[in-house]
């Protein structure tokens, strides 16, 4: 069969699996989308109020017996199914196995007087790498439709004794190696606050989903901004533990035993509690004892006590950069970095400059070992259906590459290796200078606000931390303003990609697009980071929940 018509039946598949009760009869012509579910006249007053709170809310309430699942699931399955018409953001949709799921959950409430675990009943959406026994895990190529899983991914597991429901699994672009959400089965997946913009990748479709919230807590991975692209395009919080910390057992991906730079799983919220119920979910379950690359850690309040303890005696220290050297940021991305950095100040805070530390070798490391078998893995699986590639991803995976040979591959371990211990002692001379511990870093996490669709050009900000691997939280800050973010005259590039990445800026259409920032830790400092992003979202006045 030809891949159109493979990608066709699943697109119509798709489509089948939204109840008629469910379907917009005329979809709306605005470039915003965010309003539509409260004049859509398909959710109830109560649906709309229970997928505007927070999943902390809910989980008590339904622990409680205040709320049942069956309700919230319904809710957000009816939000999800508006999400996917508007949006395009789905690939899996299941409502009926989520209500059997939910009902189950109910029943044993009823009957046991108390919930299964801290996230009873809880609808969880889920990135399409993720896998659920019994339903497919294309991840956006044509090949793997119709190969349905035989079990669960590892942190699937965790989730479900936890007491997750799952009903959908969301859209990725091809080879999932691009900050934007593409793919040859159902297309291209749109920001909910313009659809003009990208809503970023490769966790786009969660991206996508949360910000609209027909999801409330989405499951996402990156191994170069994949969780923090999108986070930050759709003003959401979002979390790139560091390597061992969540399980990625038995997860889908390209570049399988790729095991230079691993790719990371963490969540997509609306805040830093909603954040802190699933990590702490997850890690009650141990999955260090089913996922032998889990680091046996459970969560250390005591770490996060750190934190709480330096905000009421003395303050934080932390560095900030606006330019990594390579690509300067846009205006309102410079504007958001400022305005953490202002604000933490006002607070009482030490916040320093720091010098970003061969950002630029990284950058071109990190780039080599993606391409490091020079696109066969991703080809491949192209050819197996016979699909065209998206051209997203051509100058970051090419098949004209030299594939890297065992002792090339070795030595860019040793230089990642010797990278990493070299930004150690920059750590270290600069803590020694202060007299005092950096306790985060402020930085850009992209270049731009929320993209204009195919124009995300350069990575470097969010993969120069994957090589590092350090824990990096996503902070929404603000919001792109033409009258404010006026376009620099008379700026001098630093080189043809920053030219290119300097000319795609227009006041005019970035207006209102989202900018944040993300918060570096050093590796396995989760706890803290969280703590630190949590009050700058406080004071910032942004870690809210409606």
């Amino acid at each position: 069969m030809l891949w159109e018509k493979i990608a066709a039946d699943k697109r119509a598949r798709i489509e089948a699996s939204i109840p008629q009760e469910w379907r917009i009869k005329t979809k709306p012509t605005e470039d915003s989308v965010m309003n539509f579910p409260k004049t859509s006249g398909i959710m109830s007053a109560e649906e709309l109020a229970i997928t505007e709170s927070s999943a902390t809310d809910l989980v008590a309430l339904m622990a409680a017996g205040k709320l049942t699942s069956v309700a919230v699931t319904t809710a957000f399955c009816k939000r999800a199914a508006l999400a996917h018409q508007l949006l395009n953001c789905s690939l899996e949709f299941f409502p009926e196995m989520a209500l059997a799921r939910a009902k189950e959950l109910d029943e044993y409430l009823q009957k046991n007087g108390k919930p299964i675990g801290p996230l009873h009943g809880l609808p969880i959406s889920l990135k399409d790498q993720c896998r659920i026994k019994g339903l497919e895990t294309s991840m956006g190529y044509v090949s793997w439709i119709g190969k349905y899983d035989k079990e669960n991914s590892v942190l699937v597991d965790m989730l479900l004794k936890a007491g997750a429901v799952f009903y959908v699994k969301t859209s990725v672009p091809q080879s999932l190696m691009v900050c934007e959400t593409v793919n040859n089965i159902i297309g291209r997946t749109v920001n909910p606050r313009n659809k003009n913009w990208s809503c970023g990748g490769s966790s786009g479709g969660e991206g996508a989903m949360v910000g609209f919230r027909g999801g409330i807590i989405g499951v996402g991975t990156d191994i170069g901004g994949s969780i923090r692209v999108p986070s930050a395009f759709n003003f959401l919080y979002g979390l790139r533990p560091s390597h061992g910390r969540l399980p990625y057992g038995k997860m889908a991906n390209s570049m399988e035993g790729q095991e230079t730079v691993h790719s990371v799983c963490g969540p997509l919220t609306h805040s830093i509690k909603d954040m802190r119920l699933f990590v702490t979910s997850v890690l009650a379950e141990e999955p260090w004892k089913y996922d032998s690359k889990v680091i046996p850690m459970p969560w250390r309040q005591a770490e996060a006590e750190v934190i709480k303890t330096k905000l009421g005696s003395g303050g934080l220290t932390l560095g900030f950069y606006i330019c990594d050297g390579n690509v300067l940021p846009h205006p309102p991305i410079l504007r958001g970095v400022e305005t953490v950095v202002s604000t933490m100040k006002k607070a009482g805070h030490t916040v320093v400059e720091w010098t970003p530390y061969k950002h630029d070798y990284a950058v071109n490391l990190i780039n080599g070992i993606y391409a490091g078998d020079g696109g066969t893995d991703i080809f491949n699986t192209l050819k197996e259906s016979g699909e065209p590639a998206i051209p997203n991803f051509k100058n970051l995976i090419n098949p004209s590459l030299p594939k890297v040979d065992m002792n090339e591959l070795w030595d860019a371990q040793l230089k990642k290796w010797a990278f990493q211990s070299e930004y150690l002692e920059q750590f270290r001379l600069a803590e020694e200078k202060l007299g005092k511990e950096i306790d985060a870093i402020i930085a850009p996490i992209t270049p731009t606000a929320a993209i204009r669709h195919n124009q995300f050009k350069y990575y470097g900000y969010a993969s120069a931390i994957n090589l590092l691997d350090f824990t990096s939280v996503v902070v929404p800050v603000t919001f792109a303003d033409k009258s404010v973010d006026k376009k620099q005259e008379g700026y001098k590039p630093l080189n043809d990609l920053d030219k290119i990445v300097q000319e795609e800026y227009d006041p005019e259409a970035y207006h209102g697009a989202p900018v944040a920032v993300q918060i570096i830790g050093k590796r396995l400092t989760e706890e803290r980071i969280m703590a630190i992003a949590e009050e700058i979202g406080r004071l910032l006045g942004n870690e809210i929940t409606p």
